[in-house]
């Protein structure tokens, strides 16, 4: 076997063991639906790549032709399953705009005008256009984390060894009047190796992004509470730790509400344990919505809850907590018979000097005690006082 075609077959065999890889992925995520996009992808390129070197009963000019569709079709997938994996909105208008002038121009110069040289420039412009389309959608995330900002280099790199490289080596080396002595080219060789490298580097990219995405779901389960949807104790102690570091080194103030819904076991008793279960997600819905992305919300205990609430004094962590307390006494919950009231308890505790997050949440329990002990459906706030031990403040008018 000659070295041509050894060369030949290397992008070929590469794209097939990237596609069979991608393909097995997706057997096993199939919630994530870009990993079988990238499959048919790299498996399309594979007949592209062979037919550039052998051609079909059909004759050379519907081979190449065949060829370039399965390169285009398999560059639009790439593309699209990409900047999909990142939740970017896919610009199919400008996908089809930059495969379709490419395409459109090969065709022209294949049938109308023919030229060889025309047709490798107008398919390879039209590839580093879509190339720096996605470097243009991923700009936005870029700061996302290492794949992100790797795969928008690799789209920039690919996108100018589509343009760049190709008017060098056209420039330097050609034109090419026909195919005879094409596939011995610089242009040729150039082309198959860099394809493979922009290839596996951007698959192990890619590949790498799909574990990542796999280690954080991972890590969302082990981290969240499935009934109510918030952060389960030990995802709410990880959280609120890093939280509290954060403000501590910036000098904010932070603070700890702890909620405990009242009567829980009695209404469990007297409803059932799904209209329990609807209570405590409504109570997580509100508590999760209240405190937005910039706190955090746990679920520590069977109807117990907590949020820190970082840039937060005792006064507005009171608020809030008696916002809270306000909007889920007086609203309806779905499946509990018209008129049932169901009411939460809070403790309320701002952080001190260099507090840690054992020594508030005990404190805010202190609080929680005595708004139960003392009537329920109340808020309690605990204050630090230096001369003495701590000490739960009831609310007064």
């Amino acid at each position: 076997m000659d070295t041509g075609l050894l060369i030949a077959l290397l992008n070929p065999t590469i794209a097939l063991a990237l596609g069979a890889a991608f393909a097995v992925l997706w057997f096993h995520q199939r919630h994530r639906p870009y990993l079988a996009v990238l499959a048919a992808s790299y498996c399309l390129s594979a007949p592209g790549f062979l037919l550039q070197y052998f051609t079909l009963p059909v004759g050379v000019v519907l081979t190449k032709l065949i060829s370039n569709v399965c390169f285009t079709i398999a560059a639009c997938c790439l593309s699209g399953a990409v900047v999909a994996r990142h939740g970017r909105r896919v610009p199919y208008v400008g996908i089809f705009v930059a495969t379709g002038g490419g395409l459109a121009t090969f065709m022209w110069f294949m049938f109308v005008q023919p030229d060889l040289t025309w047709r490798v420039l107008g398919m390879n412009f039209g590839f580093g256009a879509l190339s720096l389309l996605v470097a243009a959608e991923l700009r936005t995330v870029r700061s996302n984390g290492p794949t992100e900002k790797i795969l928008f280099v690799l789209s920039l790199l690919s996108g100018l060894n589509f343009i760049v490289r190709t008017l060098i080596v056209v420039i330097a080396h050609g034109p090419f009047p026909t195919y005879d002595g094409f596939y011995g080219s610089s242009y040729w060789t150039t082309a198959l190796l860099s394809h493979a490298l922009m290839s596996l580097l951007i698959a192990l990219c890619l590949f790498t992004a799909a574990a990542l995405d796999v280690m954080r779901a991972l890590k969302a389960e082990t981290h969240t509470d499935p009934l109510s949807g918030i952060l389960n104790r030990r995802g709410f102690e990880e959280r609120a730790t890093l939280l509290l570091d954060q403000c501590g080194k910036a000098g904010f103030p932070v603070a700890l509400v702890l909620a405990d819904l009242d009567h829980f076991k009695a209404l469990n008793d007297r409803h059932g344990h799904e209209a329990g279960d609807r209570v405590i997600a409504d109570f997580a819905a509100k508590l999760r919505s209240a405190t937005g992305a910039r706190g955090a919300a746990g679920r520590i205990g069977g109807e117990e809850f907590a949020v820190l609430l970082p840039i937060s004094d005792l006064a507005s962590a009171r608020l809030f907590a008696e916002a809270i307390r306000t909007f889920y006494s007086t609203g309806a919950i779905d499946g509990l018979p018209p008129g049932t009231r169901v009411t939460a308890s809070f403790g309320v505790a701002a952080r001190t000097g260099k507090e840690g997050l054992m020594p508030l949440m005990r404190r805010a329990d202190e609080a929680l005690y005595k708004a139960k002990k003392n009537g329920r459906d109340s808020v309690r706030l605990s204050y630090e006082r230096p001369e003495t031990a701590v000490v739960a403040e009831p609310l007064t008018g």
